[in-house]
């Protein structure tokens, strides 16, 4: 965390990666939000605009020679500002980031929320360690993932059997096809702008644009790109969110074809747009009806909004639930557990489900450790308080500088919309309305500012364990700022 010496409340701070309640406060019980400086190299946080990132530019060129687009995944497809290249991140500490430029962040990023105990986090760094004085995998059945699996069995509300892969898309077709093998139905209903993944099997209408989307009656499906076979589209059904009345007409059209009903309780990849009061809970009722498997993809919400995830928030029980992000800490593990009926054909293995890294005690132990950690007193109350103090300074920015905007989600993972919509925002075809040019000037200014969130308007920012106070007051500070020069 960042650091105040109590001596001089205006001395600049100084980043420390440790826990410390020395913050200073002003006369208004505010928190000393002085220039912070990079602890190693003395430096401000941030970008320079008069400063290009050289290093990242020669990475990035040197790795359009080897890989595809430069890139390991299209997610990272961005710009750095007026710079044409991403920035290479080199070190990370906390709730800090730093590249190879040496320029220094506080990262609201946090692998896309899978870092949710910060970068480096002194335990989770031990317990890896003695995993691999072990071995990292053996493709055997090993302790580690027993006691992860008992553990999820203890907090997913949904959870009486697990399997583990390793990504999200992964589990994601785990899931998908064991809710085809208990009911021998082909059809899969999910929600435009609802993202499960890159693989085939749901890869449909997750971004189209407003001449693709068809009527909000009856959405197309959309493939999400080239590549994908006709049949795997024509085999997804699409439904506007937060819609009951059309969703019983799109299930009534396709009375006894569909096997699941899938969809992200809160659609983290599309800015974090909430479920309607009462709508996960018609989504139950119409699954328990119509004998339709509902499961709730929880990649971003499992283990971040609380034990029990958004299942446990809304207390509306999935029928399978889907789990990576958080899950891990910081190395790639995922599940998807469910109903013992459900999950039985995949314990039988007359479902077919497999995988070389499945499971392995490296990952296993790594998760294992960041959910015992997540479960200290005040780990959840902290994460949320942060975001949401977050969340009120933007609105408060906002609304002093005119600047039209729509911020949500919860306190452990939101974003802001800049849109004259009033809010709050309901379905993906409100964000085609986004002011995506304004949202990229917002977060080249806060990274100019040190602060490091999403490069995607649509996606979210995350809180781990590792903000303070002091990470609070910084970002505090620098959103007024970046708001005030995109007014």
């Amino acid at each position: 965390m960042l650091t105040t010496p109590q001596s001089n409340p205006s001395a600049e701070l100084k980043t420390s990666g440790k826990s410390s309640a020395a913050t200073a406060t002003h006369g208004n019980g505010q928190k000393n939000a002085a220039a912070v400086r990079d602890e190693d190299t003395g430096r401000p946080l941030g970008i320079r605009p008069d400063h290009p990132p050289e290093k990242s530019q020669a990475w990035f060129d040197r790795a359009q020679k080897v890989l595809a687009g430069g890139i390991s995944s299209s997610a990272r497809s961005t710009s750095t500002g007026p710079w044409p290249c991403p920035l290479y991140i080199v070190d990370g500490k906390g709730p800090r980031i730093t590249d190879a430029d040496g320029n220094s962040f506080i990262d609201y990023l946090l692998s896309y929320g899978s870092a949710i105990l910060g970068h480096a986090n002194p335990g989770f760094m031990q317990t890896v360690k003695s995993q691999l004085a072990h071995g990292t995998m053996f493709g055997t059945c090993n302790t580690v993932e027993v006691e992860l699996a008992e553990e999820i069995c203890r907090q997913s509300p949904c959870a009486q059997l697990v399997r583990f892969a390793n990504s999200g898309s992964e589990a994601i077709s785990g899931a998908v096809r064991a809710a085809r093998g208990f009911t021998g139905r082909n059809k899969i209903l999910k929600f435009e702008g609802h993202y499960h993944g890159w693989v085939d099997v749901l890869a449909v209408s997750n971004r189209p644009g407003a001449e693709e989307c068809g009527p909000l009656e009856h959405p197309t499906s959309r493939a999400h790109s080239q590549g994908m076979p006709a049949g795997v589209v024509q085999d997804v059904v699409i439904a506007p969110w937060n819609s009951p009345e059309i969703l019983r007409d799109i299930l009534k059209a396709h009375a006894g074809e569909i096997a699941a009903i899938i969809a992200e309780p809160i659609v983290a990849n599309n800015s974090c747009i909430m479920p309607q009061p009462g709508y996960l809970e018609f989504l139950r009722e119409e699954c328990d009806r119509q004998k339709i498997v509902l499961i709730f993809d929880e990649i971003v919400t499992g283990f971040r909004m609380g034990p029990g995830g958004a299942q446990e928030h809304y207390g509306v029980t999935a029928d399978i639930a889907v789990y990576s992000k958080a899950i891990g800490g910081g190395l790639p593990t995922s599940a998807f557990a469910g109903r013992r009926d459900i999950m039985a054909p995949v314990a039988a293995n007359t479902v077919k489900h497999g995988g070389t890294y499945n499971g392995n005690p490296l990952c296993a132990a790594a998760a294992l450790h960041t959910l015992r950690s997540l479960n200290a007193p005040g780990a959840y109350e902290g994460i949320r308080r942060h975001g949401e103090g977050i969340m009120d300074a933007i609105r408060r920015s906002s609304h002093d500088c005119r600047v039209p905007c729509v911020v949500q989600g919860v306190g452990s993972m939101f974003q802001v919309i800049f849109t004259h919509a009033p809010g709050p925002l309901l379905h993906y075809r409100d964000l085609l309305h986004a002011d995506a040019r304004r949202y990229g000037a917002f977060r080249q200014a806060l990274l100019e500012e040190g602060v490091h969130a999403n490069s995607s308007g649509t996606a979210c920012w995350f809180i781990s364990t590792a903000h303070g106070a002091d990470e609070l007051a910084f970002t505090v500070a620098a959103v007024g700022k970046a708001m005030r020069r995109v007014s």
